[in-house]
């Protein structure tokens, strides 16, 4: 080994060696770091031999800094799918976005992509954006931008490349269900606000929704705002929409927590590796539910870290309450849907030398009753999946072969043929139609959804069991146990033979 390659030797493995130092603190096995510290040392050796031999041997060595932001960053994502390194480019953006206001296109995009992936999802689209407005649809699959492949591009960066300067362009190519061609949408990057809640009220059952997209300041005040204005009278119930929403601020979820919890009610709380307790999150204002009203939380696998917490934690101190006399309000929370994403560690964004970053997981989430929703996430006390309507095809075949009036020579009533002129007249009025805003479609998509539906009839079961049985619902187990006796979710039933 010659002078050059002992001297690079010896810098890197200093680097590293810092590195290895800062990531270590509070390690709780000592033999564990030392191990780490010298296989670390060893092939820090071995990363300078490879780095001298490419100088000296290869034929043409092309953007070597590439490399090397690919190399650390193969490293990082190696540790857990979350820790990351941030080139410049990516650093900037991610402070950007920070700011409560960015420019980019307004998707939320799936958590579960691997670096290894070709296509990065669609999960919603935030109302009345740039995607939006262009007619990006939720399960679409992004598979170029700016006519680049995404496989072996980490989702940082491509994050990064959809966000830019304002009223700059961005090329989308898009697969989409159903179609063989692939989209191409060119988007304006304009300013996305960092919260779009939808609220509806549910006029014939007296049940209020809303939707949270993602945990913000804007998010806080929008629930407030709801919750107040539902107080002026005695609804059935609450139904909170927290499908797909990934996350967000965690003291927006404390703040809103607070809505429905007695002041100083412990939200959640970080843990390090060493088992030692980091910070605790603690409500700081009196709720604004003074009286007993269901909250029903719906929730899926992309239900993440944030939301999370907030479905978690209103479960447990809904579960650990005792009615008594003194008691006027109880809080009955129930969680509807499907398992949820399991994100419950705590990513720390750290600068370091060339403009950069690392994104690092340093601690775990933990709920108010010590269980950690890391790679377990949350179960539903009542397991509803999703259903989606039925394909063209399908519609296609009931059509034209699912029905007596399919065959051309069927004999047709009276009322029929009244049916059949509606259809073509709806049909030419749907032609007709200018693009329905956001709040439109979602009313629309809210109409076929099978898990809201079923919210809805648990909400009324237990409402009228409240006035026909207070004894069988006291609590939120037994109003669990009574709803699981009557309402048959997608869980297994037990069917036997007859002999």
């Amino acid at each position: 080994m010659n002078y050059r390659t002992i001297k690079c030797t010896i810098l890197i493995s200093l680097c590293v060696l810092s590195f290895m130092i800062t990531i270590n603190l509070n390690a709780p096995d000592k033999a564990a770091q030392q191990n780490f510290d010298a296989i670390v040392f060893d092939w820090s050796r071995t990363w300078a031999e490879v780095m001298q031999l490419v100088k000296e041997k290869h034929y043409k060595v092309q953007d070597p800094q590439k490399g090397m932001v690919k190399g650390i960053n193969e490293f990082l994502s190696h540790l857990d799918p979350h820790s990351a390194f941030l080139d410049p480019e990516t650093y900037t953006k991610m402070i950007e976005s920070t700011s409560g206001e960015f420019y980019g296109v307004g998707i939320v995009i799936d958590n579960t992509r691997k670096t290894k992936d070709k296509q990065l999802i669609v999960v919603d689209v935030i109302s009345d954006g740039p995607a939006d407005k262009a007619g990006i649809e939720p399960g679409d699959k992004i598979v170029e931008v700016g006519g680049e492949p995404l496989e072996g591009m980490a989702t940082e960066e491509i994050i990064a490349k959809i966000k830019g300067e304002r009223n700059t362009k961005v090329n989308l190519k898009i697969m989409r269900e159903g179609h063989t061609e692939l989209f191409e949408f060119n988007i304006k990057r304009d300013k996305v606000q960092d919260q779009n809640t939808l609220s509806f009220h549910i006029k014939p059952h007296d049940i209020y929704y809303v939707s949270l997209s993602m945990f913000s300041k804007s998010a806080i005040e929008q629930v407030k705002k709801l919750l107040q204005k539902a107080q002026h009278h005695d609804y059935r119930g609450l139904i909170i929409d927290l499908r797909n929403n990934s996350g967000g601020l965690l003291d927006a979820v404390v703040d809103i927590s607070s809505f429905f919890v007695p002041k100083n009610s412990l939200v959640a709380f970080t843990k390090d590796k060493g088992g030692k307790t980091i910070e605790e999150y603690r409500t700081a204002q009196q709720p604004i539910i003074t009286h007993t009203i269901p909250i029903f939380i719906l929730i899926n696998n992309y239900t993440a870290s944030a939301a999370e917490i907030l479905a978690g934690c209103l479960q447990m101190h809904s579960e650990k309450q005792v009615p008594t006399h003194k008691n006027k309000y109880m809080l009955q929370v129930f969680l509807v849907g499907t398992d949820t994403y399991g994100k419950g560690s705590v990513q720390e964004i750290i600068p370091v030398s060339n403009n950069s970053a690392v994104k690092l997981t340093t601690y775990l989430y933990y709920l108010p009753n010590g269980e950690t929703i890391q790679g377990i996430g949350i179960k539903p006390d009542f397991f509803i999946e999703k259903e989606f309507p039925p394909s063209k095809q399908i519609e296609w075949f009931t059509k034209y072969y699912g029905r007596e009036s399919s065959h051309k020579n069927s004999i047709k009533s009276g009322n029929q043929l009244d049916d059949l002129k509606k259809d073509d007249k709806k049909k030419t009025d749907e032609d007709d139609d200018k693009p329905k805003r956001w709040q439109e479609r979602a009313k629309e998509m809210l109409q076929k959804d099978n898990q809201l539906r079923a919210t809805i009839t648990l909400i009324n079961m237990l409402n009228f069991a409240q006035k026909c049985c207070p004894k069988e619902v006291t609590n939120r187990a037994d109003a669990v146990k009574y709803l699981k006796d009557i309402y048959l979710d997608n869980n297994a039933i037990t069917i036997e033979n007859i002999t």
